[in-house]
């Protein structure tokens, strides 16, 4: 039982209770927001006079701190600064947000995630950017993106390189997210690509040897012998990076991961036409095509090459008297036609006559 006596000695005590805490500098506490003055924002966290959230603290360059805060709003403060002669702390909001943030950074990372960043600032040498109020960098050689299309306030998809709070240092890049992207890509294309079948691509790249199409994230190879059915000196004749074309998959490696296309395949066989209309024996008016050291091609169809042997142009040249070069009309006689190897041979005089001669 308590006595009188008693009583206002435990009141004393109660109350030095309520009021017996242990807040340190760097503590995280939680606190209600009570109200606002020329500082910032009061809070109560337990202690014997309200915190205070310098404006600094509490909201960014330009905003209001009654706009973002509310009275009775709870929330989680760090203390920055222990409690000075009138009891106050110094409390911070945007220190305890920007540990969160980087928290969840840590945790994109982890998951290889994609995170859309706005750009703040186009530098040298790349752009930053801001992701979660958190600024990064992105360089140059990591944006897929031309420097001429990045503006102030656009948004990027982008995967974390590098990140580390102590050292501040958080390195984005913009190119993984395609490469990543394109590689999935190319898994799907694999588990569903067979010789055969005609896709849409597009031209990404043009090389002396062929070109290579995007057909859906995997660039295959089409071949300068598979391009037409005629003779094509190079692939800038009939094809401009940016095209968009139809081509048919020939071959497939899938240890290597290579497709070879081919768009004359589209095309109708000419030599199944030609072994309509043409014989052994005929007389044929064609153009050369290309000169080798054994002798000369000349269409003698569309998309049909013959060969005018060495010897045969030498006398062609000695009894005209001129020089023969690509581009020229001549008139030859078909020797030999073998329409399944696609071979044929020519001459420039008459089968009958040439027997005779052998």
């Amino acid at each position: 039982m308590v006595t009188k006596k008693e009583a206002p000695e435990l009141d004393f005590e109660a109350l030095l209770e309520k009021y017996d805490y242990k807040f340190q500098k760097g503590d995280l506490v939680k606190g209600i927001v009570c109200g606002f003055d020329a500082q910032g924002v009061l809070v109560d966290i337990g202690a014997k006079a309200m915190a205070v959230i310098p404006t600094y603290e509490a909201v960014d360059k330009g905003q209001n701190v009654e706009d973002v805060f509310k009275k009775g709003q709870e929330g989680e403060f760090l203390i920055i600064k222990e409690e000075d002669e009138d009891g106050k702390f110094l409390l911070s909001k945007k220190k305890v947000d920007f540990a969160y943030a980087w928290k969840e950074l840590e945790k994109i990372k982890a998951n290889d995630e994609t995170i859309l960043g706005t750009i703040v600032n186009v530098v040298k040498g790349g752009v930053l950017v801001e992701v979660s109020g958190i600024r990064g960098f992105v360089p140059t050689s990591q944006l897929r993106v031309k420097e001429s299309d990045l503006e102030v306030g656009s948004k990027l998809e982008l995967k974390i390189l590098t990140l580390d709070v102590q050292q501040n240092n958080f390195i984005l890049s913009n190119k993984k997210v395609y490469e990543d992207t394109v590689e999935e890509a190319r898994k799907n294309i694999f588990s569903q690509i067979e010789p055969g079948q005609v896709v849409k691509g597009e031209v990404v790249r043009i090389t002396d040897f062929g070109a290579f199409i995007d057909i859906g994230g995997l660039d295959g190879l089409l071949p300068l012998s598979q391009l037409s059915w005629r003779w094509i000196d190079h692939p800038t004749d009939i094809l401009h990076v940016g095209d968009t074309i139809d081509v048919e998959v020939i071959a497939v490696d899938y240890d290597k991961q290579r497709v070879s296309l081919s768009l004359k395949n589209l095309e109708p066989d000419p030599w199944i036409e030609a072994a309509e209309k043409i014989k052994e024996g005929d007389k044929v008016s064609g153009t050369i095509t290309r000169l080798k050291n054994f002798g000369a091609f000349i269409e003698v169809f569309p998309g049909v090459e013959a060969l005018l042997p060495h010897s045969e142009v030498v006398a062609y040249q000695n009894e005209t008297d001129s020089i023969v070069k690509v581009g020229d009309p001549i008139d030859t006689y078909i020797v030999k036609f073998n329409p399944a190897d696609k071979r044929i041979s020519l001459s420039i005089h008459e089968v009958a006559e040439k027997n005779e001669q052998e």
